[in-house]
């Protein structure tokens, strides 16, 4: 038996912040139609980009994190501004945090961040061939530091750790996903 949906009441503002907001939401349960508040992150979707440079190495970044405390191995991304694609967010976003831009881009799929209580999706972008001939333009709350690596090393760095945001791990899934498939069209 398949669990079903919940009736739900409408969602209201509980808070505002600079990149998201809260809302509650008044769900009964079919099973035991009992109503229960839920609390969700109500923000705009957000793009990673794998970016490879015409040498075919991984444009990544290091940052420090405020959740982990930490400083830690990523690729280039953010939230996707109003009327934007996710294609331009990822162009926008590469070259505000690297420098990098040009090249070939490929929109390769999309991931719920946290189902439980996240309402946005996290969706990745390829772009293959880029070049370190733009602008680095970051935001007051960025401080990063831009690394290449080969495609290669990219699973031993999520085995080892090195590479521990969950949204990294998910878009070099995806990347898999698709190389795996042409693979297997040849």
């Amino acid at each position: 038996m398949s669990p079903e949906e919940w009736e739900t009441g409408e969602p209201q503002e509980r808070g505002q912040f600079r990149i998201f907001r809260v809302k509650e939401v008044k769900g009964t349960s079919p099973r035991t139609g009992e109503e229960l508040s839920f609390y969700l992150l109500e923000c705009n979707d957000w793009v990673n980009v794998i970016a490879f440079t015409e040498g075919g190495k991984v444009v990544m970044i290091r940052q420090y994190r405020f959740g982990t405390q930490q400083v830690e191995l990523e690729i280039p991304g953010g939230v996707i501004e109003e009327g934007e694609t996710p294609e331009e967010a990822a162009v926008r976003e590469l070259e505000e945090e690297t420098g990098y831009n040009g090249g070939e881009i490929s929109y390769l799929g999309s991931v719920s961040p946290n189902p439980a209580f996240h309402t946005n999706r996290c969706h990745t972008v390829v772009i293959q061939g880029v070049k370190p001939e733009g602008e680095q333009s970051l935001d007051p709350g960025e401080d990063l530091e831009v690394e290449l690596k080969p495609l290669a090393d990219i699973p031993g760095l999520i085995a080892d750790g090195t590479v521990r945001h969950s949204l990294v791990m998910a878009a070099f899934q995806l990347l898999g996903l698709v190389a795996d498939t042409s693979e297997e069209q040849t």
